[in-house]
């Protein structure tokens, strides 16, 4: 047996342990050292390479773009927790109720305004699914439709900037970056920053919104009646402009003064991010939401999801050092390198990979796991790190649609009416699916829409 064969074999069964539901980050780096003393006893792996593992977690100690990670995540919980989903659906669904698909073009907009804000999938869809979908019910909406709509707006926090997703595939695709620099033979590769993914997804993102916007329109005037209109005889349904404003404002000047500053180089994703901490805990003591039982409740809350994130990178960061160790990640760049079709050939077997495997492994298990495999890779074969993330980053949007394991059906399924069957919230979600895979067929024929925004802002 070669080493490289050894890297596979341990590649393969990582993923199957990760299918049978093994915790993660103990996955990743138990595997990762049972085949490291495997190689070591079959005299294919040098033990002594492990002993770099405690400079790579001082490095990602270190890495001041990861300490955004928490303060976003503060900042999304500390939202939720003031009912700011909840002002909006109201005001907007009484706005727009009495169009043809009104309520769910209220659900759309709000995600989008919740996806710049929060970031939160599970929180988007849970809020939403509680306060929208048995409104959407009494108003006579295909369920199938409010479903999809519900779970795909919801999942528009993993795309639309600020993203935890994009600070966690920016801190990977700069090591990706690197690798590939030290194939080229480049000494100074262009860095790859968060910055860069947070611009280059903005437009994208907004893509994504009007895509689905068609589809509602489109349901409203071929089957009207998937989408009725919503009309209150008692005159509930009207809103005044002063409403509007209120409740608009504040997730607006909050999106403006995160996003903003970083996009203009005021200051770094992870000052940003303490300003937006900050910021949402204001807007929660302005709703009257805020004391110390909540802060308590919302610092338990990004403890929790924050040492998840960070614990499952140490653990990859252990499999990362023994794949190479073994070769493999040699084994993958020859692979790809001579795939008949040269460079398309391997990006688009890379995305239907990762697709794939959205239906059965977590968001974070594939940024970290597969990812830092195959990114290095496509680099060196001359595709743009920032084009490649936000390409990866929309396919991984996917995860959370599809079944059996979409976190957002089970999110949606958890609040949803009983008369609601999992196959109508299944059903409606695959339109939502097949609208992502053309998104990402545009972003790729037009990778302009993604670079456009960097060049601009910082060539």
């Amino acid at each position: 047996m070669t080493p490289e064969y050894l890297a596979l074999i341990m590649f393969l069964v990582t993923i199957v342990a990760l299918l049978l539901g093994f915790p993660v980050a103990l996955t990743l780096g138990g595997s990762a050292l049972l085949f490291a003393f495997i190689g070591e006893y079959l005299d294919l792996f040098n033990i002594g390479l492990l002993s770099v593992y405690p400079l790579r977690i001082l490095g990602v100690m270190k890495a001041e773009t990861l300490v955004a990670v928490p303060l976003f995540i503060f900042m999304g919980v500390m939202l939720d927790r003031s009912n700011l989903a909840g002002d909006l659906l109201d005001a907007m669904g009484r706005m727009f109720g009495k169009m043809k698909g009104g309520l769910g073009a209220s659900v759309l907009i709000v995600g989008t305004l919740l996806a710049a804000s929060t970031g939160i999938v599970g929180a988007t869809v849970v809020t939403m699914g509680l306060m929208s979908y048995p409104v959407m019910m009494r108003a006579g909406y295909d369920p199938k439709l409010a479903a999809g709509l519900i779970c795909s707006s919801g999942t528009l926090g993993q795309i639309i900037p600020p993203s935890i997703v994009l600070v966690l595939l920016a801190d990977i695709l700069q090591g990706a970056n690197e690798q590939a620099s030290e194939m080229k033979g480049v000494l100074v590769p262009e860095p790859v920053t968060a910055i860069d993914l947070f611009a280059g997804a903005l437009f994208p993102g907004l893509m994504l919104v009007s895509l689905y916007m068609a589809w509602l329109v489109y349901q409203a005037l071929t089957n009207p009646s998937s989408c009725p209109s919503m009309q209150a005889e008692d005159g509930s349904d009207k809103v005044k402009l002063s409403e509007i404003i209120r409740v608009i404002i504040p997730p607006l000047l909050l999106i403006v003064v995160v996003l903003g500053s970083i996009l203009t180089g005021i200051a770094t994703p992870t000052e940003s991010a303490a300003v937006g901490a900050v910021g949402a805990t204001f807007l929660a003591i302005q709703a009257g939401k805020f004391d110390l039982t909540v802060l308590k409740g919302v610092s338990r809350e990004t403890t929790k999801i924050s040492s998840m994130v960070f614990i499952i990178l140490v653990g990859a960061s252990m499999f990362s050092l023994v794949f190479r160790g073994l070769g493999g990640d040699e084994v993958v760049e020859e692979f790809l390198h001579n795939l008949p079709g040269g460079a398309f050939t391997a990006m688009l077997l890379v995305m239907v990979v990762i697709f794939l495997l959205g239906f059965f492994l977590d968001y974070i298990e594939i940024i970290f796991v597969v990812v830092p495999i195959v990114a290095p890779t496509l680099i060196a074969l001359g595709y743009s790190p920032l084009w490649l993330g936000i390409m990866i980053g929309v396919n991984l949007q996917t995860s959370f649609l599809t079944p059996p394991f979409g976190f957002a059906l089970f999110y949606l399924r958890g609040v949803a009416p009983d008369e609601v069957k999992t196959s109508t919230i299944y059903a409606g979600v695959v339109p939502f699916i097949f609208l992502q895979v053309l998104a990402l067929a545009i972003f790729w024929t037009f990778p302009e829409i993604v670079t456009w925004l960097p060049s601009v802002l910082f060539d």
